[in-house]
């Protein structure tokens, strides 16, 4: 059995290493568990490996705001300082403190 361990945390802001936009973790799947549509929907030049970390992200680029479903290496830390403005992280999280969102909802 394979374990992998998730590079970033609840509540981290990170970057999308190719695509323009930046998001706050808000899940993490050990391993890739979308749907096997939604990852055929990816050219398979660009299609990364689902034995890694996947992250649920609230999302935002310069237009709009989503919900963003990103494996591992694809993404890298955002050091900005700069806060995200995806209107549903005080569902979530606490103010922006530090360069990260602390978590305000009950873990399972």
């Amino acid at each position: 059995m394979q374990t992998s361990r998730a590079k970033y945390h609840l509540g981290q802001v990170v970057r999308h290493r190719k695509h323009p936009f930046r998001g706050v973790v808000f899940d993490v799947d050990a391993m890739f568990s979308n749907t096997q549509e939604w990852y055929d929907a990816i050219p398979e030049e660009s299609r990364p490996a689902k034995n890694q970390p996947f992250y649920h992200l609230l999302a935002e680029n310069g237009s709009s705001h989503y919900v963003a479903y990103v494996s591992e290496q694809n993404l890298v830390a955002d050091y900005s300082g700069e806060p995200v403005d995806h209107p549903d992280l005080p569902d979530l999280f606490g103010d922006f403190e530090d360069g990260c969102y602390p978590v305000q909802f009950q873990l399972n």
